[in-house]
């Protein structure tokens, strides 16, 4: 790979007004210039068009039209892209600072994954703090079996290894895509700074009892009924140590 890797960054959206432009002035404004920005929209109507079109001639790629949800419209960026690594930035969401990308690219060296920590904001793009699951060392497809350590904001794929998003998952098919790609990954690098601010909140969020029986299935498939019970178990238990020392937890 060129030692001037080529990223990707996919902004799904639709009728989200009021956050899109905090999540287009964070890659636009990045200082590597070696990114192609695609932004798929649903048709929306909410004026979030409007403010898209503000930097047109920034956006590589900009489809609007209708979906059959996030995943499929995540999917059709996927399908348009054209660089080393590709990235996820759903709407609301930001790049950590417009440094992060010139930083990966010192750090690609090969890697089939890239990630790093990620912060929490809220609605006023003030900071919460951090996730409570902590990103591991050392990442590959087991690292997950403890819940999602990684924020899917946060993590660069190599496109070669990259698949499709499996439709049949509606609230958590980021964590199954993510670790196919590890299965198939031979390389990760922890970036060991901050590369994302999460808007905390989001569909998942919103449906979190169903998004918990999916998450479940999925660990389920990929690591044994009987160790995912258990390790559900410590996820459960590391929880409540958690909501005990620190209230609330946020993620």
């Amino acid at each position: 790979m060129s030692a001037h890797p080529k990223f990707s960054i996919i902004t799904v959206v639709y009728n989200n007004v009021r956050d899109i432009e905090h999540t287009i002035t964070s890659v636009v404004n990045q200082t590597y210039d070696n990114i192609e920005y695609i932004v798929i929209d649903g048709e929306s109507s909410d004026g979030t068009l409007a403010v898209i079109h503000k930097y047109q001639d920034k956006i590589a790629v900009l489809l609007s039209e209708k979906d059959k949800g996030i995943y499929d419209a995540m999917n059709k960026g996927l399908a348009l892209a054209t660089g080393d690594y590709i990235l996820f930035l759903n709407s609301g969401d930001e790049i950590y600072d417009l440094n992060s990308i010139e930083n990966l690219a010192k750090l690609s060296d090969d890697a089939d994954i890239l990630y790093g920590e990620t912060i929490l904001i809220d609605d006023n793009r003030a900071i919460i703090g951090e996730r409570r699951h902590k990103v591991p060392v050392h990442f590959d497809w087991k690292s997950f079996r403890y819940g999602m350590n990684i924020c899917h904001q946060a993590i660069y794929i190599k496109r070669s290894i990259a698949e499709p998003y499996d439709l049949n998952y509606k609230l958590c098919a980021d964590i199954d895509w993510v670790i196919r790609c590890a299965k198939k990954a031979n390389k990760s690098v922890n970036a060991h700074q901050y590369v994302a601010r999460y808007l905390v909140g989001g569909m998942s969020k919103q449906k979190h009892k169903e998004s918990l029986k999916e998450r479940f299935a999925i660990f389920k498939r990929y690591y044994g009924t009987i160790p995912n019970l258990f390790n559900h178990g410590i996820i459960a238990l590391k929880a409540i140590w958690y909501r005990i020392n620190y209230g609330k937890p946020q993620d």
